[in-house]
């Protein structure tokens, strides 16, 4: 049976909050068809939540809530073809585990592993890499429970065009519950981590990003200083050479979380110093090369609690981009200590990925939570917009459907799955209202 409770609900962050009218928590398919069912009934709108680790009201609802937390089980795994089918409210860093067990990995992975499955997809997660796309792009079936109840099934050849939207669906289509993933045998990755210069990076960018399978880079800002990350498959038959736990533990507990939290309450108490500060942090981070299985690479601990906008401009403007940013980062009164993200994907062909059609540059800022964050992210989306910029939709943003239609040529194909799947708006909210558009008749 679904557990009924009521209460306030926030994300990671602590910047959305929501108090639902009910909230439920299925342990079937039927239970949750049912809940649904009911819902659109008595003209109730339903949202479906993971581990709260988007930015954006995405997730938000007055109405029903729904957390799949009891919908997280392996129903399916085929070794030889290495497809996986997983319930949707299975956290990333279990799925990763129970790869590794069975010999298999994903891919592509973002560096943080808490989201759900669902919940990564539907925001379009995504990491780094010259030849690879996102977490969605290794999705080749999913099921959904629709605003009617039904449970569905599609794939590239059953309802081909839910499927291609619902990839990256915003939960605007249905409440995911299924999902199954094209996987590869474990791989290990190589991963070395060096500080360069800002400038240097930049003369040298399009050979980094070219002659490494995975290449990112954090620039400190008001510094000339960056930490730059390369991972690529170690050679057969070559053997991993991991971080001994204790170093791990040195390095990224007690230095990559624990001494970077107390720079940034430094720089939140006395923000004059925010570019010492970044000069200093940037000589302790990284310098150090190892080797483990993929997604103990792919994947980092994030402790230190933030707000984050992030936009995806085309590869080619990615200098534009930063030279744009460093303009912000230089305003009189403007102190981030958060070093500032950027990482590449390769295009692909799902209608509201933030590469859909494009060879994509991600540049993401970050503020220290209970630091004001306005100023500093409306100055840096005007730059991003002067650039054709797509806002990651789990990251904060301000764009609405008009702008976001000028900026996804297959922004209509998308429209016309939802009004198929949703018209009356079951799976809106005022985040989806905004950057998709009301529905028709929607429901309240």
């Amino acid at each position: 049976m679904s557990r009924a409770v009521q209460g306030e609900w926030r994300n990671w962050a602590g910047n959305q909050r929501a108090t639902p009218s009910q909230v439920v928590t299925p342990a079937s398919v039927a239970e949750l068809s049912a809940v649904i069912g009911a819902a659109a009934r008595a003209g109730r709108r339903v949202k479906a939540i993971g581990s709260g680790h988007s930015f954006t009201g995405v997730g938000l609802t007055d109405g029903v809530q729904v957390n799949l937390a009891r919908l997280s089980g392996l129903r399916a795994l085929d070794s030889a073809t290495g497809l996986v089918t997983v319930e949707a409210g299975l956290p990333l860093h279990r799925l990763n585990r129970l790869l590794e067990d069975a010999g298999l990995a994903l891919s592509n992975l973002g560096d943080i592993d808490r989201q759900t499955v669902a919940g990564a997809l539907s925001t379009g997660t995504h990491g780094t890499g010259r030849s690879l796309g996102g977490l969605a792009t290794q999705v080749r079936a999913l099921e959904l429970v629709l605003a009617d109840g039904s449970v569905v099934h599609c794939d590239a050849n059953q309802d081909a065009e839910l499927f291609s939207a619902a990839r990256v669906g915003l939960g605007a289509l249905g409440v995911v519950t299924a999902v199954t993933l094209a996987t590869e045998p474990a791989f290990a990755l190589h991963a070395a981590e060096r500080p360069m210069s800002l400038t240097q990076v930049l003369g040298e960018l399009d050979e980094l990003v070219a002659t490494n399978e995975h290449f990112e880079f954090y620039w400190f800002p008001h510094t000339d200083k960056t930490l730059t990350k390369r991972n690529n498959r170690l050679a057969a038959g070559e053997q991993p050479r991991p971080l001994g736990r204790r170093r791990a533990f040195l390095e990224d507990d007690v230095i990559g979380n624990g001494a970077f939290r107390l720079t940034c309450e430094l720089g939140r108490a006395v923000p004059a110093l925010v570019p010492r500060i970044n000069q200093f942090a940037a000589r302790f981070m990284g310098d150090r090369e190892y080797s483990d299985a993929s997604h103990r690479v792919f994947c980092s601990p994030r402790r230190v609690r933030f707000v984050e906008m992030e936009y995806a401009v085309p590869r080619a403007a990615v200098r534009d981009a930063i030279a744009g940013v460093q303009r912000v980062t230089e305003q009189p009164g403007m102190k981030v200590s958060f070093p500032i993200e950027l990482r590449f994907a390769a295009p692909d062909d799902i209608p509201l990925s933030t590469a859909s059609g494009r060879e994509s540059a991600y540049l993401a800022v970050h503020m220290f939570a209970g630091q004001p964050y306005q100023r500093y992210f409306a100055d840096v989306e005007a730059v991003m917009s002067g650039l054709d910029g797509r806002p990651h939709w789990g990251k904060m943003h301000n764009c609405d459907a008009a702008t976001l239609r000028t900026r996804y040529p297959r922004f209509d194909e998308f429209l016309a799955v939802r009004k198929r799947a949703d018209p009356a708006g079951v799976f809106s909210n005022d985040y989806t209202d905004r950057v998709l558009g009301p529905v028709d008749g929607g429901s309240n």
